[in-house]
């Protein structure tokens, strides 16, 4: 196979696939390069996703009308000059490649007045190539316009999700910014609708509420940490109000928003016996580190980055989010009450009498045994005895296999049960879900939501699926949206919906249930096509065969 040279035109476009993956890769670079300009106003307009139109406008320092051209070519950056400068790098952008990445798969206007300067230059370019330039009168900063993103580059627009899902990507770029820099004004103009604007006041709290809403905002707990040389600040909620998934937990480092395990670990950590399983704060955490302890240029996009010492800056912040939980009073979990003496173990709320029970039905050879419930452990358990030995069932996560399969049998025969509610329940919603929302309503109204939008980002929910019936019905469909947030695909949508609303619809661990409550659970449970698992692959059952019971009591030869 020959060696050659790439093309320009294939290179930049290689390169372009690099930083551009999406319209929200378009809004990060473009928010960071006004970011570094100064600017205290941004405002963002998206259209059709984004692949109509971006255009992201700020009042920063602009473009000198002798540069505007330059700032075109690759490597052009006025944010880096020599090799010192890359090994401590204060600025959000440094590499160069912002414009003419995105040049090279759309069509982009610049237009800028720089500071000093009279009148604005506007520059036009398609396919990487400038078509016009021309003088224009305007307020200093600059408004970059692209076009038709993708149009020409069929590899990458093919991935594209729908105009909705693109919307909210772009609604997480500009919310984490938002959070990073309070004191900037941002807003969010989707399809013509104000999706977002903060007051660029200064105040955390107050553009956390503005995201994540009032209750959030004033319950949010003031982290702040300092151990030389870092510097941990901001907020994070009390355990009570959290999220099924980290999408509401920004890390940010110097201000930089990156994605971060290592970071989400030191957070979990600190919340480690206050949340449940599977539950996740909202926290925004900003690290002041010193610039050559951080390298920033390890990500084509800067999504990532690296410490120099990381089991410093995991103890710093574990530290300062325990200290911030420590500091107001919470709800820890109490220690199960145990026996102090060997009969208490035979109290009737430990074991419970055996009553007689009907005949076992037959049962496919996947499915359980007919089993015979006992009793329950810590209010979480069910003990129950089958023909070969002692089972013990998870009620949450039994229940959630009962209610997944009612529920998608419902669905493919069209007739979800839906229950209407009295008075209307107030949701009130970040800019992410309100996209989400508007890309599931179809699916979401199949399962018998009834939403209507109550004004800004608040919305009324009438109806919900009966089983949601006695819940906190608000709780369960943010949950909902959040567990949509990960689907790039439409496919299997309506798994996930049915997972999560069997999730919330379930008993939960901790609740006792009657002699009764049990057996119509393992009965249930014995009917259903796989009782071994719940929708999310974990087991509800663990059995300890007669064998096993036998050797363990030496009672085996």
């Amino acid at each position: 196979m020959a060696v050659r040279v790439l093309t320009p035109e294939l290179s930049s476009k290689i390169a372009a696939g690099e930083v551009v993956e999406r319209p929200a890769s378009v809004v990060k670079e473009l928010v960071e390069n006004a970011l570094d300009a100064g600017a205290t106003e941004i405002d963002v307009e998206s259209r059709g996703g984004g692949i109509e139109l971006l255009k992201v406008s700020d009042n920063g320092s602009g473009i000198a009308a002798a540069e505007v051209e330059l700032a075109f070519q690759r490597y052009a950056t006025s944010k880096i000059s020599t090799l010192k400068d890359l090994e401590a790098i204060s600025s959000l952008g440094f590499r160069g490649e912002a414009l003419p990445s995105i040049a090279a798969v759309a069509e982009v206007e610049v237009s800028t007045l720089a500071e000093g300067e009279t009148v604005g230059s506007s520059v036009y370019v398609r396919e990487g190539q400038q078509v016009r330039r021309e003088s224009r009168a305007r307020p200093r900063g600059t408004t970059v316009t692209v076009r038709r993103l993708f149009r020409q580059f069929p590899v990458r627009f093919k991935f594209l999700r729908s105009a909705s899902t693109e919307n909210s990507h772009i609604a997480s770029v500009l919310t984490q910014y938002a959070l990073a820099f309070p004191e900037v004004r941002f807003s969010l103009s989707i399809d013509g609708r104000a999706s977002l604007r903060t007051p660029g006041a200064g105040d955390l709290r107050e553009v956390l509420g503005e995201i994540y809403g009032g209750e959030v905002a004033e319950q949010a707990l003031n982290v702040e940490g300092a151990n030389n040389p870092i510097k941990v600040s901001g907020l994070t909620s009390p355990p009570h109000l959290s999220r099924s998934n980290r999408n509401c937990i920004s890390t940010l480092v110097n201000r930089r928003w990156v994605r971060s395990p290592m970071l989400n670990q030191a957070i979990a950590k600190a919340y480690q016996g206050l949340l449940m399983d599977g539950r996740h704060p909202v926290s925004v955490i900003n690290l002041s580190i010193p610039a050559r302890e951080v390298d920033v240029n390890v990500h084509p996009t800067k999504a990532q980055v690296k410490f120099s010492d990381e089991a410093a800056v995991f103890g710093e912040l574990e530290r300062a989010v325990e200290s911030a939980l420590e500091r107001t009073p919470i709800a820890r979990p109490r220690p199960l009450p145990f026996p102090s003496t060997p009969w208490e173990y035979g109290s009737p709320s430990m074991v419970r009498e055996a009553e007689p029970q009907p005949a076992a039905p037959a049962l496919p050879s996947a499915g359980l045994p007919f089993l015979r419930p006992l009793g329950q452990i810590a209010g979480t358990y069910i003990v129950a005895e089958g023909p070969d030995g002692l089972y013990l069932i998870d009620q949450h996560a039994a229940h959630e296999r009962i209610l997944y399969d009612r529920i998608m049998e419902q669905l493919s025969q069209g007739n979800v049960e839906v229950q209407g509610l009295l008075q209307p329940v107030t949701l009130e919603l970040s800019p992410r879900d309100v996209e989400l929302l508007k890309a599931h309503a179809a699916s979401l109204a199949q399962f018998g939501f009834s939403v209507d939008h109550f004004g800004d980002r608040s919305y009324l929910i009438r109806a919900v699926p009966a089983l949601l019936a006695g819940r906190d019905v608000a709780a369960a469909t943010q949950a909902l949206l959040t567990s949509l947030a990960g689907r790039e695909s439409p496919e299997g949508w309506e798994s996930t919906i049915a997972e999560s609303l069997a999730c919330h619809g379930a008993v939960r661990g901790g609740q006792q249930l009657g002699d009764q409550e049990m057996r119509e659970l393992l009965n249930s449970l014995e009917q259903t096509r796989q009782p071994r698992t719940c929708p999310h692959g974990r087991p509800t059952t663990v059995h300890l065969s007669l064998r096993q019971l036998e050797k363990e009591f030496g009672r085996t030869g």
